[in-house]
């Protein structure tokens, strides 16, 4: 039995993605305690803690996000960073495979406005997203360029030829993906993240994918649920930010 096959029952039926991958061995990476009685999975800026709460394997978890799977993790966490660590919402988005209206997506797909092109993610694009804030976790999980473009899937807007919103990979795992959507700021609101995620989406489908969405805030959550999906339950997180 591999180690990951040891720790695989303490996140078993959490319904997370990158979770997923990592016990997969598609993306990310694991790391527990001694006893294997606790167990991380990193994957991203996400960092999964799962079973009996454990400071040594905790500080080896870098953050900056920290998604506890039950509440005896927060006391630890809250103690271990003080006022470092952020409590936040995010809202989780039921995975259901055929809740998707394809005239719908289309619809949306087409409706960029006047000026806008819609371009898929290839191998030169992925550096200019890489070089941007806004749009690096678009494809930032891959190891290259190439490995985007052969594992990953997303389309991007573009004005005067530059990308100013997208829909890509935050990860990959057997059978879909988690999609990332991101708008630069003198871009939003015309549409642009509707018209970049309903296409991204229509291509999985196409391919036999699962287009998983994970909800930030409750914007996105009103994104999601314009697109087709419904939402599940809120879930806490922990933001750790940097020592003064």
């Amino acid at each position: 039995m591999t180690d990951l096959e040891r720790i695989a029952p303490l996140f078993a039926h959490w319904d997370e993605t990158m979770v997923w991958s990592c016990l997969q061995g598609v993306m990310g990476r694991a790391v527990w305690n001694g006893s294997r009685t606790a167990a991380a999975i990193i994957s991203g800026d996400f960092g999964f803690l799962a079973g009996e709460p454990d400071e040594e394997l905790l500080r080896r978890v870098p953050g900056p996000l920290l998604v506890p799977r039950t509440g005896d993790w927060s006391p630890l966490i809250e103690r271990v960073y003080g006022a470092r660590a952020v409590r936040e919402t995010r809202y989780a988005i039921l995975k259901e495979p055929d809740v998707f209206d394809r005239a719908k997506l289309a619809r949306y797909a087409a409706s960029l406005p006047t000026g806008y092109v819609m371009r898929q993610i290839d191998r030169d694009l992925v550096p200019i997203l890489l070089g941007a804030e806004w749009s690096k976790d678009c494809c930032a999980a891959f190891d290259s360029p190439e490995d985007c473009c052969r594992r990953g899937l997303g389309y991007v807007a573009l004005w005067n030829g530059t990308p100013v919103a997208g829909a890509g990979s935050y990860c990959v795992y057997r059978g879909g993906i988690e999609i990332e959507i991101d708008t630069r700021e003198d871009h939003r609101r015309r549409g642009l993240a509707a018209a970049c995620g309903a296409r991204l989406i229509l291509e999985c489908l196409d391919r036999g994918l699962y287009p998983s969405w994970d909800a930030h805030d409750l914007r996105s959550v009103a994104l999601a649920e314009k697109l087709g999906y419904r939402r599940g339950d809120p879930y806490p997180v922990y933001w750790i930010g940097r020592e003064n």
